[in-house]
């Protein structure tokens, strides 16, 4: 019994000791359990918000790549290849221009030019502007304040409108300086070698005569005991103010008394006072007049474009390779053009190398001839609309010219509404053969320009100032994206976006605010609102009679001791949009220096010349 009772007993000790062992080890794992999910609970507190704020960041950097990146670039070689289309045109009268790279997609230009929603043969508010270039009462007129040993001389640089504004300012200047102004002499030298000389491209006498309140002007300098009087020659930095004038001529006006100023051309400051101003409209828009043989000439082209229509465009295309070569664009010819235009190219000794696409980019790329037509097209012109073009050689030739021809049927040139007799005083003489040019594109119902150069700048401010005829200027930096994605989308997508890029630049009043620009392009001073009084066109100062005593507050603020200010650039630091056809310098060309100019006035320090491009374009 007792042994039983020990078994019994061992057995329920050994039973309660599992019992014991198993709790035991229940107890661990629940406790092994409990730590690690504290372990987890900790380190999913500590490092799922790292690995959140990390994924974060990796988010706004892949956003922020993605806003800043450019967009892939379709170099313009491309863009030109996409140019070269195959044109039909079906039974609704619709071109259709297929990519090469994609024959499946279609681009189709409607021939009708739809509807724009606006009238594109005038601006709207225009007839509440007029150009209004009176002298003030106040403004000292010539009998006044000339003095009678002072004679200034001018020599153009360029083509015609080019030397246009060289001329214009040269009045002004001759004002400032209380001094008799010389006729100009022309540029004679330029790469167009045209021999004119004033009186063969503008009435010299009317010249004379409209200006002589304010400015005495002679035709040739007087004698000196007996001999011709031989002018000092030197040179002003571009966009210098009066004061500039003062500072750096009227010494040597009063010990030379004649002074010849070189490269005429931009040498006057855009912000001058309002007097002033007014008087460079007057000799611009009133005293220079063409010769009655130009002008009788380019009625005529008038008169035949406006008897095949009542209205019709003119086109200032300037496709020409000095144009293209100048401007580092790469218009999809490939070596063979690369080279042509490279080798055009080195003629402008301080040009750097250039970046076709960034270029391309900043809209300082012409556009093509069939770039052109495609947003005539797009603003709402149709193919019955008849387009007079001025232009010299296009490169590329009748190739080149045949997208816009085919937009555009009713194409015309001087060439083509004239006789070559009818041409024969002309054509040998660039600048007579611009004036034709620029008499049709004046009279024109709407002018468009393919560039910012001296041709379209004169033209716009003169059609501001004669009643804001319209005047269509691409903007070339939106517009050059869209003609290089324009076979991704349709023609009324194309057409719709082309529009609004090309508000702000149609030629509208007020579209650019005064001050802004070269002044011949937006002549603020001289242009009034219809509801403007005598007395309040333009504030002009009451006490303010100008002579060299008196400059104007505005000059003042320069602080101009007769150096280069921020607004006096230099040659080298223009673009191409303010530069049209090539000057060529004699000097240079030969191998020789001009001399640094000096004076031996104590007290009167002339700043050698700022380096220059050794040729500019003017048109």
């Amino acid at each position: 019994m007792k042994k039983k009772k020990r078994d019994v007993s061992n057995g329920h000790s050994s039973i309660n000791m599992n019992s014991v062992i198993n709790v035991t080890a229940l107890s661990g794992v629940v406790f092994r359990t409990a730590v690690l999910r504290r372990r987890l609970r900790r380190l999913r507190h500590h490092v799922f918000p790292l690995v959140s704020a990390v994924s974060g960041c990796l988010l706004l950097l892949l956003a922020a790549f993605s806003l800043l990146a450019p967009s892939p670039v379709l170099h313009h070689h491309d863009h030109l290849s996409l140019l070269r289309h195959y044109h039909s045109s079906d039974d609704n009268g619709v071109v259709e221009a297929r990519s090469n790279s994609d024959e499946t997609s279609t681009f189709r230009v409607p021939e009708s030019g739809g509807s724009s929603g606006r009238d594109l043969w005038s601006t709207r508010k225009s007839d509440m502007f007029h150009g209004c270039s009176n002298a003030a009462d106040n403004f000292a007129t010539a009998d006044v304040k000339t003095h009678s040993n002072r004679y200034l001389l001018i020599a153009t640089s360029g083509g015609l409108n080019q030397q246009r504004t060289g001329i214009t300012d040269a009045v002004v200047a001759a004002y400032i300086l209380n001094a008799t102004l010389v006729v100009p002499k022309l540029d004679q030298k330029s790469f167009w070698k045209d021999s004119s000389n004033f009186d063969e491209i503008f009435d010299v006498d009317w010249f004379i005569s409209s200006l002589s309140k304010d400015v005495e002007i002679i035709k040739q300098l007087p004698t000196k005991g007996g001999k011709p009087m031989s002018p000092y020659t030197m040179r002003v930095p571009r966009k210098c103010n009066a004061k500039c004038y003062q500072n750096r001529l009227v010494p040597v006006l009063n010990k030379k008394h004649a002074v010849q100023l070189t490269k005429f051309d931009y040498r006057l400051s855009n912000k001058l006072d309002s007097n002033l101003q007014k008087l460079r409209c007057r000799a611009n828009y009133h005293a220079l007049k063409f010769t009655d043989l130009i002008n009788e000439m380019g009625k005529t082209l008038v008169d035949r474009m406006r008897m095949k229509s009542k209205h019709f465009i003119a086109l200032h295309l300037r496709f020409e390779p000095d144009m293209l070569a100048f401007s580092g664009c790469d218009f999809g010819g490939g070596e063979k053009e690369r080279k042509e235009l490279g080798k055009i190219r080195k003629r402008w000794k301080t040009l750097h190398a250039s970046n076709p696409d960034k270029v391309r980019r900043h809209g300082r790329c012409p556009l093509t001839p069939e770039e052109v037509g495609l947003m005539l097209r797009a603003l709402g012109f149709g193919s019955d609309i008849h387009l007079y073009v001025a232009s010299g050689e296009v490169y590329g030739g009748e190739e080149t010219l045949a997208p816009l021809k085919k937009l555009f049927p009713n194409y015309h040139s001087k060439e083509t509404i004239a006789s070559k007799e009818e041409l024969t005083p002309f054509s040998s003489f660039s600048s007579r053969m611009a004036a034709l040019d620029f008499i049709v594109c004046d009279e024109s119902d709407v002018f468009i320009t393919n560039n910012n150069g001296n041709m379209a700048r004169m033209l716009a401010g003169r059609r501001r100032y004669f009643g804001h005829k319209p005047t269509f200027r691409p903007n070339a930096k939106k517009l050059s994206p869209l003609f290089m994605n324009r076979n991704n989308m349709t023609w009324e997508e194309f057409a719709s976006k082309l529009r609004t890029n090309q508000i702000g630049f149609m030629g509208e009043p007020n579209e650019i605010k005064p001050g802004r620009g070269e002044f011949h392009e937006n002549p603020a001073a001289c242009i009034c609102s219809a509801s403007s009084t005598k007395s309040n066109e333009v504030p002009i100062p009451q006490n303010e009679s100008y002579d060299s005593q008196n400059i104007h507050k505005e000059d003042d603020t320069k602080k101009d001791s007769g150096y280069v200010t921020d607004e006096q650039i230099t040659e080298d630091e223009q673009d191409w949009s303010e530069i049209d056809y090539t000057e060529m310098n004699i000097n240079r060309s030969q191998g020789k220096v001009l001399p640094s100019v000096r004076v031996s006035d104590p007290g009167l320090l002339l700043k050698p010349d700022e380096p220059e491009l050794e040729e500019f374009f003017s048109d």
